[in-house]
């Protein structure tokens, strides 16, 4: 069973709520009402201005009624808790009770409060608003998750019918948010990639943190901060199977790992490889996608108090149903 599959399967049994802000745009629209038709969430929510959220409904033939529903900020009965509760967020930081409101009327804050006080599970935007605001406004309302300071992304990666990774599929961690993490940032981006692999490839981790570097091979301090970072790992998860510094074929071809890395519990077999920074982790993830033949899913955000993820804005409505597949079951 294929990524999509497994998140397919896992929707329709633990039928979560979704909140989609950006709620006048035709992909989410589009996307909305297949999550819904398709019983892939409880309920999926669409964030705006009533009158424009319903004429662009209607523009795709889209009726906002059953699993589908729509909220309008300025009209609904908890602008008060949303407001007050963002205000005691945000006052050590100077912010009045009139700014928390303002700014609690604009969907991306508002989605994220709706998750963050359980009234939805996840939320998915960035199909119109940037990565910057997506972010921002998780990071202001949702939080990051209780001992991890650094919010991050995961890609899947998927490859039907091979042996590599766990099944044909690997979690990739930072290739999108963090561009030059330090140790201790690089240890948050490995512990939220263990939860990753958990929610999206329902196995165990199995993590290999890379380098150009195979266990003392090379002197760099870039080297060094993969090695600092699997000492504060080892130290707040001293249960988890994760190893570095390691070069990429001695994490995952067998006979190079046994010469590079003798002993190690994940290299020659992971399912989770974590770049030493986002220049690495993004050319990584297009060579497996261009020249190996591997699907990739995501960027999804991880790190966070409660599920988020951020969209491209030149994504379509399949890979927003993607995406929302994968939050909706983010653990």
């Amino acid at each position: 069973m294929g990524f999509i599959e497994r998140m397919k399967a896992e929707a329709l049994k633990n039928q979560k709520k979704l909140v989609l802000p950006e709620g006048t745009d035709k992909r989410v629209i589009n996307a909305a009402k297949i999550l819904a038709d398709e019983g892939l969430v409880a309920e999926v929510w669409l964030v705006g201005d009533e009158g424009a959220v319903l004429n662009a409904a209607k523009a795709e033939n889209v009726k906002i009624d059953g699993r589908i529903k729509l909220v309008d900020p300025t009209k609904s009965a908890n602008i008060d808790a949303y407001a007050n509760e963002y205000y005691e967020l945000r006052k050590a930081k100077g912010m009045t009770e009139e700014q928390a409101r303002k700014e609690m009327l604009n969907p991306l804050y508002w989605g994220a409060m709706m998750v963050r006080k359980g009234d939805c599970d996840a939320m998915v935007a960035g199909a119109v608003n940037t990565t910057g605001a997506v972010a921002s406004s998780a990071l202001k309302v949702i939080k990051t998750a209780p001992g991890i300071k650094t919010a991050s992304s995961a890609f899947i990666m998927e490859k039907k019918g091979s042996d590599w990774g766990y099944e044909g599929s690997y979690i990739l961690a930072d290739c999108a948010v963090i561009i030059e993490p330090d140790a201790n940032q690089l240890a948050d981006i490995v512990l939220a990639a263990a939860d990753s692999c958990r929610s999206f490839l329902l196995t165990e981790p199995k993590i290999a943190m890379l380098s150009f570097s195979s266990k003392g091979s090379a002197s760099h301090e870039t080297v060094d901060r993969v090695t600092q970072a699997l000492a504060i790992v080892k130290e707040k998860a001293p249960d988890l199977k994760v190893d570095g510094e390691l070069q990429l074929d001695a994490a995952i071809i067998p006979e190079v790992a046994a010469r590079k890395a003798p002993g190690s519990p994940v290299a020659g077999s992971p399912n989770t490889l974590i770049f030493p920074n986002i220049n690495a982790g993004n050319i990584g993830y297009k060579l497996m996608q261009r020249f190996g033949g591997f699907e990739a899913y995501g960027p999804i955000f991880q790190g966070f108090a409660k599920p988020v993820s951020d969209l491209s804005r030149g994504c379509n409505t399949t890979d927003i149903v993607y995406t929302a597949l994968g939050t909706i079951n983010k653990k």
